[in-house]
């Protein structure tokens, strides 16, 4: 068992975010004061490149640039996303393949610990698709030489549904740290996904925002979550009551951080990543100008007021 297993077991991993300013460049400066900040809570790690991050949209040069400046700012373990760019020419499954292995190099070349990867949407589509998975997997470990978190997606952000007999599978590869599920809104998927997963001694890792406390209550027992790339706080405490058993305080935290969640995570979705910088800049973490998401979709003022009323909200209890 690789010795990340225990040592991320039952922490938190917040899925951070990239400020960027109004003209879309990464505010380098502003970057470094918020690794700096988020990385003074009691947190396992960082998940860079992620879907909260943009890692996918990014350039090669500013991937490797906010890896660099999260690396010199921590020496918790650093998870690196790696999957196709959106700027990548790849339209074949072995070029998507491809794709993804340079990306974890350039996460190794980098400075991560562990790659996560992205499901590749398309294999979910074919009859053969089990194991291609499996052995996309096998590659980037191999080409790498990083451990891996596998990465049950399905939702409007893409991927598609992983099945507890490929969870099993990936899990059983000695380079898996674990599986992280974010279904978005399935719950039989995310229960299931978690069952499969008992007994592999691996880390069974909820990316559920709005399932936080039931994925730990249907046995997950870590945290990479974009949620907590603006407030740490609220989601370790969910977890730390639930390691605790302490139901009280397992229920009190979670409804803190559902109330949160609901005002973050809605239709669209992909409007979470401003929502997350609106509510970085309202804790201070983020300067608002570089508080934007060049690559989500539009979203009105009243959405930010949605976000600010709720923080004001919480922190006034």
């Amino acid at each position: 068992m690789h010795p990340l297993v225990e040592r991320l077991r039952g922490t938190l991993l917040p899925a951070v975010v990239t400020p960027i300013d109004s003209d879309g460049v990464v505010a380098y400066d502003a970057l470094s004061a918020y690794a700096v900040s988020l990385t003074k809570h009691a947190v396992g790690g960082v998940a860079v490149w992620a879907h909260t991050g943009r890692g996918l949209y990014l350039s090669p040069g500013d991937r490797a640039k906010v890896l660099e400046t999260w690396r010199s700012a921590t020496d918790v373990p650093i998870v690196a996303g790696v999957g196709v760019p959106k700027s990548s020419a790849a339209e074949t499954l072995e070029q998507a393949a491809d794709a993804t292995v340079e990306m974890a190099r350039a996460a190794a070349a980098g400075g991560a610990d562990a790659v996560m990867v992205y499901p590749l949407a398309a294999l979910g589509e074919l009859p053969d698709g089990h194991a291609q998975a499996v052995a996309l997997h096998e590659r980037v470990a191999a080409e790498s030489g990083l451990p891996l978190v596998g990465f049950y997606l399905h939702g409007e952000a893409g991927g598609y549904p992983y099945s507890p007999s490929l969870i099993r599978d990936l899990l059983s590869l000695d380079a898996m740290l674990g599986v992280k599920t974010a279904t978005l809104d399935r719950a039989i998927g995310c229960q299931d996904a978690i069952w499969a997963g008992r007994g592999s001694g691996k880390l069974l890792i909820t990316g559920e925002d709005r399932m936080y406390g039931p994925s730990f209550m249907w046995g997950a027992d870590t945290a990479l979550v974009g949620i907590a790339s603006a407030q740490v706080e609220l989601s370790s405490a969910v977890l730390r009551a639930w390691t605790a058993g302490d139901h009280a305080a397992f229920l009190t935290a979670s409804d803190r951080l559902d109330r949160f969640a609901a005002a973050t995570f809605y239709a669209p979705i992909e409007g979470y990543v401003q929502r997350m910088l609106w509510a970085a800049e309202w804790e201070g973490l983020v300067p608002a100008a570089a508080a934007h998401d060049p690559y989500g979709p539009g979203l009105p003022l009243g959405e930010r007021e949605l976000v600010v009323r709720c923080l004001e909200q919480l922190h006034g209890q």
